[in-house]
């Protein structure tokens, strides 16, 4: 199986998690899904090492899916006293109910094709996420509620019902990239390679500002946050433009963590 993100997917996925501003007001519940997340990261590792799953992609699919409970089936929050009526209906396929919310999980991770993916940097576990929930916001040209919901990168539109689209219905569900990027913050994962944000952090503090002086750090600087969504000349010159912009993503990631404040 391919763990290849389709290209132009990769490149939107990279830039809406490095510009993804959580709503303010939703910091509080947001913060209580990731402390029951994180409290739970055993049973997580458990289902996820032996498939060589990331174990916060499954928690973020076990949010999504069955609102963090453990008596349901992480497939699609069906009881687990029985085999799953809800698509995908009839799972597990083996064994006899009521099943163990660690068998379910492994049911449904081997049925979804997780433990066949590879690719676990930001644009592949966002690529694996939204195809689990299905790519009908995407044939409806926005961004997906089951990723980007409580985030600047979502407003309106939803599927109320399987085929049935309302452009005007608001999903009350936190999104899974907004999970992933606040686990992130709080520091309780670290993402393969860093993502474009801690580069752009990493790299404005290396770069020197208004001398007028053309340099590399500042280069790299500039392409880090073109590759985030700001349109800059890449002239080697760190700005005013530049700092403005550095300053703006900066803040961005730093917002919300009363640690890093």
């Amino acid at each position: 199986m391919s763990s290849i993100v389709p290209p132009d997917k990769k490149a939107n996925y990279e830039k809406l998690f490095a510009s993804c501003i959580i709503k303010e007001a939703k910091y509080p519940e947001i913060d209580k899904l990731v402390e029951k997340i994180a409290s739970n990261k055993a049973r997580y590792q458990a289902v996820g090492d032996p498939l060589n799953i990331p174990w916060y992609v499954i928690a973020i699919i076990h949010c999504m899916e069955a609102s963090l409970r453990f008596d349901t089936h992480l497939h699609n929050g069906d009881p687990l006293t029985a085999r799953t009526v809800q698509v995908p209906a009839g799972r597990p396929k083996t064994g006899n109910p009521p099943f163990t919310w660690e068998f379910s999980a492994n049911d449904a991770l081997i049925f979804d094709k997780l433990n066949l993916w590879t690719n676990w940097e930001i644009a592949g576990i966002l690529y694996k996420l939204e195809l689990f929930n299905g790519l009908g916001y995407y044939k409806q040209g926005i961004n997906s509620p089951y990723l980007w919901s409580y985030s600047n990168h979502y407003t309106k539109g939803k599927y109320v019902k399987d085929g049935k689209y309302d452009p005007n219905a608001v999903s009350k569900q936190c999104g899974a990239a907004v999970l992933l990027r606040r686990l992130s913050e709080q520091k309780l994962i670290t993402l393969p390679n860093g993502h474009i944000v801690e580069q752009i952090l990493a790299q404005g503090n290396k770069t020197l500002y208004y001398t007028g002086t053309v340099t590399n750090e500042a280069k790299d600087l500039q392409t880090l946050l073109n590759k985030a969504g700001a349109i800059l000349r890449v002239d080697g010159k760190a700005g005013e433009r530049t700092s403005t912009e550095y300053f703006k993503f900066s803040k961005t990631y730093l917002k919300g963590d009363p640690r890093r404040a």
